[in-house]
């Protein structure tokens, strides 16, 4: 892959900048390929479908990096010499990112029919969730003597 230094054009041009980024941005790998789906199947379940027909499973790599899922497709060379008259199916090598929110963990994937499902699914640690805190009245043990024992089973 070609890489292309438009900085000098910067220099001598004013209002330009768009036009270089979108084509900076053409010679990259294409942000729509493959093509996929991003669902919504649960309160904290989602689904990122991708039309990957001819990849094996073992063509593709899946990996999630903290909030960064990268999904990769690397086509083994054919063995055979076929003589293409017409080549319609794009068996292209791919690369596709995503950015899940904090706590979207993958739960599984699945590679069927030429579609890859990743499931993924929203776990919140339990000292982050909402929880009620009960407020003592005057019958009760004031905060202090809770701080206490508290303090008392920690030195235990």
């Amino acid at each position: 892959m070609r890489t292309f230094d438009f900085a000098p054009l910067y220099r001598s041009t004013v209002g330009f900048d768009r036009l270089f980024d979108l084509l900076d941005t053409a010679t990259t790998a294409r942000s729509d390929w493959p093509p996929y789906n991003i669902e919504k199947t649960g309160e904290h379940e989602y689904r990122i479908t991708m039309a990957i027909a001819g990849f094996r499973p073992e063509e593709v790599e899946l990996t999630q990096q903290g909030n960064t899922l990268l999904v990769a497709g690397k086509k083994a060379p054919d063995a055979e010499d076929h003589q293409m008259l017409h080549q319609g199916i794009a068996f292209r090598n791919f690369t596709q990112t995503f950015n899940v929110a904090d706590y979207v963990k993958v739960a599984g994937a699945t590679l069927r029919d030429g579609l890859l499902s990743v499931d993924l699914v929203r776990e919140v640690p339990e000292q982050l969730k909402p929880r009620r805190i009960d407020i003592a009245s005057t019958a009760t043990p004031t905060a202090e003597s809770h701080v206490k024992q508290i303090d008392q089973a920690k030195a235990a």
